[in-house]
């Protein structure tokens, strides 16, 4: 099979060939980096390694929020993400986890990952992080 932009076209005439995009897309291309973690011939599970272990971590600080262990639930969810961010800028090729741009899968993944990291230490009762101004901010939105 030929590629769309050899292929001939609507009256049988074989295309030129360009490295200019077309006017109009048929396709959605695949994001750098969504190419296969593994070869071809391996297992679908292989293939996708890195999203699978990025969800099943997600899986597991899920469970353990269900189980009322909520602090280090939601800290191994904000530890997968910051996971998923950094298989995304360090690996080549990573399936599945590539959705965006490169640029924008890490930031994403990043900054979701920090702000649950955050959000999890700072969660009462006994709070492991506190932040001096924020109690101050909250006092000063509710008065008002």
């Amino acid at each position: 099979m030929r590629d769309a932009i050899s292929a001939p076209d609507a009256q049988g005439r074989p295309r030129r060939v360009t490295r200019r995009f077309p006017l109009f897309t048929r396709d959605t291309a695949r994001p750098e980096g969504g190419g296969r973690a593994a070869p071809g011939d391996a297992p679908a599970p292989a293939r996708q390694w890195p999203v699978l272990v990025v969800l099943s971590a997600v899986a597991l600080g899920l469970l353990l929020t269900a189980l009322d262990v909520f602090r280090y639930g939601t800290l191994l969810i904000g530890a997968a993400l910051l996971a998923g961010a950094a298989l995304r800028w360090f690996l080549p090729s990573v399936g599945m986890l590539a959705v965006r741009s490169r640029f924008t899968d890490i930031t994403t993944y990043g900054v979701l990952g920090l702000a649950i990291v955050m959000l999890s230490l700072m969660a009462q009762p006994d709070p492991i992080l506190q932040i001096p101004f924020l109690k101050d901010t909250l006092h000063v939105t509710l008065t008002k």
